[in-house]
């Protein structure tokens, strides 16, 4: 792994290290993409609670639920920079490319975490900043130095860390936890397995080239195949569970429980598929409809919310 760098003398004879890396570089750090799912169930989350929060504040809630999940993201590329540089998936990455120097992120990640706690507690509650603080260390420590290196249901516990969001968000509008966040929690808790299985599926010679336990990699494909369709099961069924519990409207059941059906049956598709099938389109098929499933189930309740408050009723 070769590290970008930049000395210059200073008075005395010393040398200054500068970073060339660029703020894309540390923007890359964040993990985006996983980011933006973050901030998406979060700001439902904040949506759909019970209660009024001043606009202004929102969003500074907001922002800090989604610096502090970059934050988690930067921890998880320190950790995690050994196998990254092995893993196509992850080899271009800003430490193993060379572009930032693990310390620099180590550093980068521990600063925003503080800062997106501390200003969460003092400008919206320190529950919400104690559920933010909660989940970075379970990402950064309980799933990336510890579940993700020595056991295949890694996803399944360390899921919880991308589940807390929408939890966070209702708090920072109630101030409380309640059965209705719990069922928004689990959701996104349900979700995660099938929707990173089906990636495993089609990575697994690269988390076997590290020596990560995945499920497909320790049970085998089989195995994979048949849980991927129960937590897609279970995902559906718990989706229309804000209507049973009357937070949601008749209407929006019905749209979660036909993408409940699209989730079971591209589940299906990678059930059926062939042991060995080296194109793995069913996995690469549930894998994209997985990520569309979770940003429409919770589009749909802020939605169903939105109409709520004008006093319609689907």
């Amino acid at each position: 792994m070769a590290v970008i760098e930049h000395h210059e003398t200073v008075p005395g004879g010393g040398e200054v290290y500068l970073s060339e890396a660029s703020p894309r570089d540390f923007f890359e750090l964040l993990k985006p993409r996983v980011m933006s799912l973050v901030v998406f169930t979060a700001f439902a989350g904040l949506v759909v609670a019970p209660g009024t929060i001043n606009p202004f504040i929102g969003a500074i809630a907001i922002l800090c639920i989604a610096v502090g999940a970059g934050a988690s993201g930067a921890l998880n590329m320190w950790y995690d920079a050994d196998i990254d540089a092995v893993m196509t998936r992850t080899a271009k990455r800003p430490i193993p490319s060379g572009r930032i120097r693990p310390e620099e992120a180590l550093a980068f990640g521990l600063t925003l975490s503080a800062f997106s706690v501390v200003i969460l507690g003092l400008a919206v509650n320190w529950l919400s900043a104690g559920l933010l603080a909660f989940t970075i260390f379970f990402y950064a420590v309980i799933y990336t130095m510890w579940l993700k290196r020595s056991t295949p249901q890694n996803i399944v516990i360390g899921g919880a860390a991308g589940a807390f969001p929408p939890m966070i968000g209702w708090a920072c509008v109630t101030g409380g936890v309640s059965i209705e966040s719990v069922v928004l929690f689990l959701i996104t808790f349900l979700w995660t397995p099938a929707h990173f299985w089906a990636l495993a599926l089609f990575k697994m010679r690269d988390y076997d080239a590290v020596g990560v336990p995945m499920l497909p990699n320790v049970s085998g494909e089989a195995t994979t195949k048949v849980q991927i369709l129960i937590y897609a099961v279970l995902t559906a069924l718990i989706a229309v569970v804000p209507t049973v519990l009357g937070f949601a409207s008749f209407g929006y059941g019905l749209f979660a429980a036909a993408l409940g059906l699209g989730f079971v049956w591209y589940s299906i598709g990678v059930l059926r598929m062939p042991e060995g099938d080296r194109a793995m389109v069913p996995a690469k098929k549930l894998f994209a409809f997985s990520i569309v499933y979770l940003f429409a189930i919770f589009s749909g309740l802020m939605l169903d919310h939105l109409i709520a408050s004008f006093g319609w009723v689907l």
